[in-house]
């Protein structure tokens, strides 16, 4: 596809720009009277709102799972500091060249003292489930039987711990060791992650036996990598798959709680040659993106209290621009409280000499296409999902049957429930007309045509309302909450000229976001591609 000039000083957008400087404004206006103590409906949700700190208004801290993180902030980053701090001194005591793997007996010291702090007597359910899949792959090594045996095992697992909430040492007669339950008793919640880690180690392992490191050749040095890619795909040494570096792989603190995911091979690779990436520059500004995403975080929920609304389902005679309004910054909000625990976590491990992939490669609102959009959320889970299920089912060869699988996976992870299961065959079933569309309708064939751009534009526009219909399912409202909304917004006869109006305002989005992976081409940015 040959380069593109730019576009950005013609005036057919700098009439864009006027549709944005005037209908961006307007939304957080919107969206702001919705939360006045003089709206109708504000009653309905007035409970759920917290006292906050900015200019004396409320915060709407009603999102449970973010609620969680924001009130433990203050301890976690006390925490991170004393973790970084020993980990410094422990690495300047040793003096020992990283490639001998002496920082693991830290991590693996950190790791223990932090697992029993958050789980209590429960560490002893995790350590029990952690090391049966250990043996799993051990005993089954170069068999079929390890992928086999390994993804049953942890699928139900994921079943039994939903099920169980956790388990209790009381049904195996021992009800003393349920009082010391730790800082975080639902231990079973954060498992999921530990779970995908648990995978990895196992495949990492079957691969190796498969085709161990010895049949690489494009290696430089002995643990020297040029790519990401390289450190996941090329196995360890075999002496490396041992059952004190799969505790350390597993319990790793700085990503323990919720990734990002990293692969085993990656982890001992970046233990024994760290990153070049790596660098004091990149990790300030890293954390200057961290605080200014948090206070960005802050002032929306004191201003806009759309998470209060949506679980009150209060909405009644709400027009439909403000009904939709409700949903689209339910969407961003949901994008930064996922955002900034990854971001949080991944800065404690950079700082700790280790680099996970950036979970969120993009603004929530910036993204036309479904298939891209996943490249770009949950990034690092993304690269798990190809690397450990949709490669293995044959890629792109069988891509109308490994997308099922792949998304209903994804969704029994997140959650056993039918809201998620909903979302992930939605996704699949809105990627049908993005996929055959993009085939059938390709630049070379029509990219000389004046109006492709423009068609491209409607498609996008379609990609856009259906991503956030699936999510707003998955993640939000439900299947009976999304059709209220719907209801609610289409009921009226204003609902027509809205939805016109909506087309319109995402058509010009759609093609700015064009431009701006046109602009990320033009200067070599592989992040075009996303």
């Amino acid at each position: 596809m040959p380069l593109q000039p730019s576009r950005w000083k013609t005036k057919e957008f700098y009439f864009y720009y006027v549709c944005v400087s005037i209908v961006v404004p307007y939304m957080f206006y919107v969206t702001y009277q919705l939360g006045l103590q003089d709206h109708p409906n504000y009653y309905l949700y007035n409970n759920l709102l917290s006292k906050g700190w900015i200019f004396g208004r409320k915060v709407d801290n009603s999102d449970v799972q973010y609620s969680q993180f924001r009130n433990q902030l203050p301890l976690l980053f006390m925490v991170s500091c004393i973790y970084l701090l020993a980990s410094r001194i422990y690495r300047s005591l040793i003096n020992k060249k990283p490639k001998e793997l002496y920082q693991t007996y830290f991590y693996l010291f950190a790791s223990i003292l932090v697992l029993t702090a958050l789980h209590g007597t429960s560490c002893v359910k995790i350590l029990v489930i952690i090391t049966s899949s250990y043996h799993i792959g051990r005993l089954t090594g170069s068999s079929y039987w390890n992928p086999i045996l390994t993804w049953t095992f942890n699928l139900i697992v994921l079943v039994l711990n939903e099920y169980y909430k956790g388990y209790t040492f009381e049904s195996i007669g021992l009800p003393s060791l349920d009082q010391n339950r730790g800082l975080m008793p639902r231990w079973h919640v954060f498992f999921n992650f530990s779970m995908l880690r648990l995978v990895s180690y196992n495949m990492d392992y079957y691969w190796q036996l498969k085709k161990p490191r010895t049949q690489y050749h494009n290696l430089v040095g002995d643990d020297n990598f040029t790519t990401d890619k390289e450190r996941i795909g090329v196995p360890c040494h075999s002496t490396d798959y041992n059952y004190f570096n799969f505790l350390t792989y597993i319990l790793y603190t700085p990503l323990y709680i919720c990734g990002p995911i990293i692969t085993f091979n990656d982890f001992i690779s970046q233990i024994k040659s760290p990153s070049t990436k790596l660098t004091p520059r990149y990790i300030m500004l890293y954390a200057i993106r961290l605080v200014a995403v948090i206070l960005t975080m802050e002032f929306t929920l004191h201003y806009l209290y759309v998470v209060a609304i949506s679980k009150a389902q209060a909405w009644n005679n709400d027009t439909p621009l403000q009904i939709s309004m409700v949903g689209y910054f339910n969407l961003v909000i949901i994008w930064m409280k996922l955002l900034i625990p990854w971001r949080f976590f991944r800065l404690w491990a950079l700082a700790d000499g280790i680099w996970p992939e950036e979970n969120m490669i993009r603004c929530v609102s910036n993204n036309f296409s479904a298939q891209r959009f996943w490249k770009s959320w949950h990034r690092s889970f993304n690269r798990w999902t190809i690397r450990y299920i949709y490669i293995p089912l044959g890629g792109s060869r069988y891509f109308g049957f490994s997308m099922w699988v792949v998304f209903t996976f994804v969704a029994i992870w997140h959650d056993i429930e039918f809201k998620l299961l909903a979302w992930g065959w939605l996704i699949c079933l809105f990627l049908v007309p993005e996929i055959v569309g993009s085939r059938l309708f390709t630049f070379k064939k029509f990219g000389h045509a004046w109006y492709y751009r423009f068609v491209c534009g409607l498609g996008a526009v379609g990609n856009i309302l259906m991503m956030m219909v699936a999510n707003l399912v998955g993640f939000c409202l439900g299947l009976d909450g999304m059709k209220a909304m719907l209801v609610q917004i289409f009921s009226s006869a204003d609902g027509l000229i809205f939805l016109l109006t909506v087309i319109f305002c995402l058509f010009v989005a759609a093609q700015i976001m064009f431009e701006i992976r046109e602009s990320e081409r033009r200067r070599g940015d592989p992040k075009w591609t996303m």
